[in-house]
């Protein structure tokens, strides 16, 4: 029953999600996106609880779809809606007060947000030094980093590994960015 819950999400979110792209310069399919971070949670967090998982795969539906919270909450019940309304950001408000908003909320997130927020920033910022979108220069590559690190701050306690994962993708990204910088400055 729990894998088939699970199955639905996920058939769900690629649903919700099918015309969208990501901003990497390949454009991949936005649904690897939220597969990506239940995976995370389920290898590194050791994440077994269908239902963090589901609210996993559903991350950014309210926010980037049509999706409703009366329909997300009929379709996968009550803490699954709670955790996703949790981590969406409200797309009323401009991008610079949403981006705080992530920071000021992220210590009063219930744990299994937190979790799914660690998971969302670690496979963002590995996207972004791996795959950057094509119009993003280094500088607004590190002030995304900068800005991660300040909503993580606001997760630490909710899980060791995930945080741990966080401070190495970080650390990588860091590095990969000085090195651009390092040998345009040497050009």
């Amino acid at each position: 029953m729990s894998h088939a819950r699970l199955l639905h999400a996920i058939t769900f979110a690629a649903d919700k999600h099918r015309d969208q792209r990501r901003k990497d310069s390949a454009a991949s399919p936005y649904i690897n996106h939220p597969i990506s971070v239940a995976q995370l949670l389920a290898d590194v967090g050791q994440v077994t609880e269908v239902e963090i998982l589901m609210a996993a795969v559903l991350h950014d539906t309210l926010e980037d779809t049509q999706t409703s919270v009366e329909e997300l909450h009929t379709c996968f019940g009550e803490r699954v809606c709670a955790w996703v309304q949790a981590v969406t950001d409200d797309k009323s408000l401009p991008k610079a007060v949403r981006k705080q908003l992530q920071i000021d909320h992220a210590p009063h997130l219930p744990r299994a947000a937190k979790r799914i927020k660690l998971a969302d920033k670690i496979c963002n910022i590995n996207d972004l030094y791996q795959h950057p979108p094509a119009n993003w220069e280094v500088p607004r590559c590190l002030a995304y980093l900068d800005w991660a690190e300040q909503v993580v701050a606001g997760c630490r306690g909710s899980d060791a590994a995930l945080e741990a994962a966080f401070d190495q993708a970080l650390a990588t990204a860091r590095q990969h960015f000085a090195r651009l910088t390092n040998a345009a400055n040497t050009d």
